[in-house]
């Protein structure tokens, strides 16, 4: 067997069950130690490491839950998942708590256990990994989540392409992150020190995109009270992100062009020349290089962005990053929305993995907002995630209807969940609120938002 294959501490008192499952797990590829309670195990962990330990809660000398605590205490690095019959899963959730990495019930279930150890270990390598990319680019922007191959390959570019002056044309699918990576670009090379600017091409009037480029002098137009500096001077001595960049109008194509050509701008009603120093990164979902040649996008600028191009990749060629990803992201709308979340279920996971996440990372981050808003409990399941998601097979049970939460905008299931808790607690505004995760004045505020506003006399 292969020296670098996982090892897996086996602790269960019941010697039948160890070489179950000892010949078990042998039988998967991993290595294999056993101990029989768990002080043995405690002392087998501090002798030498393992990548795993399947602990029993029920055992002599030492119990699992101590056990747990001890280990942890001393290598916390090490996941655990706890083994549990059903009548002792209080005690196995106090290991949650106490850092287990998740309990699986007796008698266990192959196909599951063998899904656990292995997201297990899954989880600890890519923490690992992360590590070791942090460590490798310390200069990159924070929020570059991933491990997979595609995003290791666009790190690397990031890497050779960040310290020339060199124009980069980023592509990609909307909501794959393309605004994320010109700020890593930006902040890996010589002008991180200076302004980002960022422009949304295809969010602004066509009457007023030149102004807001080039800004303009006072009475050059009705409303034009005063000079108005546009973002390239913004901009000056730093980098200007020009996103959507093929929405951009053909005639104001040009006058980019010019720009990028001669380095010099000029004020919406103004003759006069102003020098800039900027250098231009721009991003399109759009395959510009057909409408290049098809008249709908200048080519000649197409060339001259074009002279760096970085691809943004989809999510589902990165499928392995979405665990990553789905925990940032939840733990960031936690803290924001004030909930205590420990993590997600394995099925939950399981079908954020099977999804094509057709509006890649951005989809996922506000699916994971979404499911931190309708969230009651500490784990995510697919109770909180959209119908979409959770697929065809998912059967929501009768009794728990969710009030058409599982539709709509962020907004209209955040009105769904208030409505249904302020239902079940008879309006009782303090009660809604402790459950909710919310103060008082915060829950009072959204009702009057939603136009449910109504004094309790209870309360008053």
């Amino acid at each position: 067997m292969p020296r670098h294959s996982p090892l897996i501490l086996v602790a269960d008192d019941d010697r039948a069950h160890r070489l179950m499952l000892t010949t078990l797990l042998a039988g998967w590829g991993y290595r294999v130690e056993e101990a029989e309670d768990g002080l043995k195990t405690l002392e087998l962990i501090r002798a030498h490491s393992a990548d795993l330990i399947l602990m029993d809660m029920r055992m002599p000398v030492m119990d699992g839950l101590q056990a747990t605590r001890e280990i942890l205490s001393y290598n916390p690095a090490i996941p655990i998942l706890v083994m549990t019959a059903y009548s002792s899963i209080p005690t196995a959730v106090e290991a949650l708590k106490s850092g287990a990495f998740d309990y699986i019930t007796k008698p266990l279930d192959f196909d599951s256990l063998r899904l656990s150890i292995g997201r297990a270990l899954e989880h600890t390598r890519l923490r690992e990994e992360n590590e070791g990319l942090k460590s490798q680019l310390p200069l990159l922007h924070s929020e570059m989540i991933g491990k997979s191959p595609p995003v290791l390959k666009l790190i690397e570019m990031i890497r050779l392409v960040a310290p020339s002056e060199a124009t980069v044309l980023i592509t990609g699918e909307s909501g794959t992150g393309k605004g994320l990576v010109a700020r890593a670009i930006h902040e890996n090379s010589p002008r991180r020190e200076k302004p980002l600017i960022a422009v949304n091409c295809g969010a602004i009037p066509e009457t007023l995109i030149e102004s807001e480029l080039f800004g303009h002098e006072k009475g050059a137009f009705t409303g034009a009270d005063r000079v108005r500096p546009g973002r390239f001077q913004a901009a000056h001595g730093g980098t200007l992100f020009l996103d959507e960049i093929g929405d951009l109008p053909l005639l104001m194509q040009a006058k980019l062009l010019r720009v990028l050509q001669e380095g010099e701008i000029q004020r919406v009603g103004s003759d006069r020349s102003i020098p800039v120093d900027v250098r231009v990164i721009a991003a399109t979902n759009r395959d510009i290089r057909k409408m290049a040649t098809e008249g709908g996008f200048r080519e000649d600028l197409y060339y001259r962005l074009n002279v760096i191009s970085v691809d943004a990749p989809p999510l589902r060629e990165r499928e392995e990053d979405i665990p990553a990803l789905a925990q940032h992201f939840w733990t960031h709308f936690a803290r924001k929305n004030r909930k205590n979340v420990k993590g997600i279920t394995p099925r939950a996971m399981d079908m954020l993995l099977k999804y094509s996440w057709p509006g890649n990372v951005r989809e996922l981050e506000n699916t994971m907002e979404r499911a931190i808003i309708l969230l009651q409990g500490e784990y995510v399941s697919e109770k909180e995630l959209p119908l979409a998601i959770q697929g065809p097979d998912c059967a929501c049970p009768e009794d728990e209807p969710f009030d058409g939460a599982q539709i709509g905008t962020l907004e209209d299931m955040e009105r769904a969940m208030i409505s249904r808790i302020m239902k079940e607690v008879s309006g009782n505004k303090s009660e809604a609120a402790r459950r909710l995760g919310i103060t008082r004045r915060t829950l009072k505020l959204k009702l009057k938002r939603f136009g449910e506003d109504s004094e309790d006399p209870r309360e008053s």
